[in-house]
């Protein structure tokens, strides 16, 4: 009976109720809607991060991140990954790769870049490279000459598919090594940056052209599943050093290799929590005076509950019910149309492209999409319920304390 009356009670004045529930459904709307576009958006930054020849664990030279060099070089990478294969999950992708600096060389232009000595196959769902957009084709196992470039540094060079251009960089002896390369294909990805810095070449090539052997500059490693951002990887990092102690080599993973990264990701939980905050004042007045304003109008009918016999306590949970109500429409309303909205943006997300500069400086991928997570959608509603009800309570304990004499003034 009593959720019945409260049912009834808050329909009492529809004006003022669907501007109440329009309000809150607009704030919980926000704060899924929103939270979706900036965990879409970390998300991408860490996957841009990962895929940008990161990976989620990679084993080094402990010398190579200060000077990175030939000289601070795996050797023997083959036997290494033999022994660190056992530890790791199944579906967990390894690859060699050569990584230094280097200049290239047209006939008008010059740039510096680092050359990548790679085995594309492998690269496969292990780093941007491997699934790039390409325009050409990439080189064939056995190709000795062919380089693929981004788009960007070959309109920087001002050269096309097919032209030769010189690689130059620093052998294993201490000499500088050139060699001429023939442009295979042209590749694309998120950030123009990238497209600037990276070329790549076939990995035996690299070897021989820096005079290596079988040696290589890192072992990337990329772990099958999804949301790594919120993996802990550190107990299969621990795992690996302990097994390769007896290598001068270091293993991290990608939070210890991009610590900035892993500092934002800190950061955006403690700020969503903020913004659902900053969101629910702004609500939380509207339901305060919104109830507060349907006690004062039915002081009368409080009253005479009272003499007739209805305890405080009854009133007070009538009155709750009443902002309960009102919480459960709104978080309903707000909840379906963020879920649409989301749905919507799901396949073709928010493109960035025009605003491309500025976002790549951030890491920002340039196409933003949705990503919601139960943990985000129970926290928002979760917040506007308990504080609500919270909130609620103040106005409930009014309607509870009037007396019938005081409620006789009114009549």
């Amino acid at each position: 009976m009593y959720t019945q009356l409260a049912w009834r009670n808050i329909w009492r004045n529809p004006r003022r109720t669907l501007i109440i529930l329009t309000a809150i459904f607009i704030g919980v709307a926000s704060m899924i809607f929103l939270a979706s576009l900036m965990r879409g958006m970390m998300e991408g930054m860490v996957d841009n991060a990962i895929d940008n020849l990161t990976g989620h664990i990679r084993i080094r030279h402990p010398d190579f991140r200060n000077d990175p060099s030939v000289e601070n070089r795996i050797p023997d990478p083959d036997s290494l990954i033999k022994e660190i294969k056992p530890l790791l999950p199944g579906g967990a992708r390894i690859v060699e790769r050569i990584l230094v600096d280097g200049v290239i060389n047209t006939s008008r232009e010059n740039a510096g870049v680092i050359m990548v000595g790679i085995e594309p196959e492998k690269e496969k769902n292990c780093s941007f490279i491997g699934d790039a957009p390409l325009e050409g084709q990439f080189f064939s196992d056995d190709d000795k000459n062919g380089i693929v470039i981004g788009r960007a540094l070959l309109e920087k060079l001002g050269t096309r598919i097919n032209r030769k251009v010189v690689l130059m960089s620093q052998r294993a002896d201490g000499e500088i090594a050139s060699r001429a390369f023939r442009i295979r294909g042209v590749y694309r990805s998120q950030m123009s940056d990238t497209e600037k810095t990276f070329v790549f070449v076939p990995l035996h090539t690299a070897r021989k052209m820096l005079m290596l052997g079988e040696d290589a500059t890192e072992i990337g490693i990329t772990l099958p599943g999804d949301r790594m951002a919120d993996t802990d990887l550190s107990p299969l990092t621990e795992s690996l050093s302990e097994r390769l102690t007896d290598r001068v080599v270091v293993v991290e993973d990608w939070r210890q290799m991009l610590p900035a990264m892993n500092a934002y990701l800190e950061m955006f939980d403690a700020f969503l929590y903020i913004w659902y905050l900053v969101v629910f004042v702004a609500m939380g007045f509207g339901i305060v005076n919104t109830v507060l304003m349907a006690v004062y109008e039915r002081m009368r009918e409080f009253g005479l509950l009272k003499a007739l016999g209805m305890r405080p306590i009854r009133i007070f949970w009538m009155v709750l019910r009443e902002t309960l109500f009102l919480l459960a429409v709104g978080m309903g309303m707000g909840n379906l149309v963020a879920l649409v909205g989301i749905h919507l943006l799901s396949g073709t997300g928010i493109d960035l492209t025009a605003f491309a500069k500025g976002v790549e400086m951030w890491g920002i991928s340039r196409v933003i999409l949705p990503v919601v997570t139960a943990g985000d959608f129970l926290t928002a509603n979760l917040t506007v319920l308990i504080l609500g009800l919270v909130v609620g309570i103040y106005p409930a304990i009014k309607a509870a304390r009037f007396t019938p004499v005081e409620t006789m003034r009114h009549v």
